[in-house]
């Protein structure tokens, strides 16, 4: 196939994947050399430089999305859909395993000061944190760490990307804030008198 042939391919495989796509896996598909591919991904880069779309490493492979400032609109398109709703214990517990990963149960209690099992496994069951290994010593208890969905949600190339601890626990703390905001308005509409069919 010419250059631009497999261009237009990546642009559409980029444009429809709702996971970020690798390279590997790029070149499987359109069977052409990673090399040509990354050249390719470049340049599409560069053509969306100055769009309200972008291409963006995360996760060790390229999705292509909105920017950051058209967020708000985005979410009150799907709504609930790009809500990742955490509690604030969860949110908390997630904070800690990002930035002391690989991390056992018992320190994450250590520094939180509560029992996490039930939030651990909220987070596992959504796939925001995995188990990624053992802990040499008495018992050898598990290890956890973040998956490639929490670098997604995040908007992270990789863990080295984390902004610093401060910042990050501010923007899951506005995530938070977002979707307590949501429920409120919604309880105190259900509350609502004026609400009901039946009210004169």
């Amino acid at each position: 196939m010419e250059k631009e042939e497999v261009k237009n391919i990546i642009e559409s495989l980029l444009f429809i994947s709702s996971e970020p796509l690798k390279i590997e896996r790029i070149s499987e598909i359109t069977d052409t050399g990673e090399e040509m591919i990354k050249e390719i991904i470049d340049e599409l880069i560069q053509k969306y430089s100055t769009s309200p779309m972008e291409i963006k490493e995360i996760a060790e492979g390229y999705l292509m999305t909105t920017r950051a400032q058209y967020a708000p609109w985005v979410r009150k398109l799907y709504q609930e859909k790009t809500t990742l709703k955490l509690s604030q214990a969860a949110l908390e517990t997630l904070s800690i395993i990002a930035y002391k990963q690989p991390i056992s149960r018992a320190e994450i209690e250590e520094i939180r000061g509560v029992e996490v099992i039930a939030v651990l496994e909220t987070l596992l069951e959504r796939n925001i944190i995995r188990i990624c290994g053992r802990k040499e010593g008495i018992g050898r208890p598990l290890l956890y760490g973040t998956t490639d969905k929490f670098l997604r949600y995040f908007g992270l190339k990789s863990l080295v990307e984390l902004p610093p601890l401060e910042e990050f626990a501010a923007k899951v703390s506005e995530e938070l804030i977002t979707s307590e905001e949501k429920t409120n308005l919604e309880s105190e509409e259900d509350n609502d008198p004026s609400a009901s069919s039946g009210s004169s």
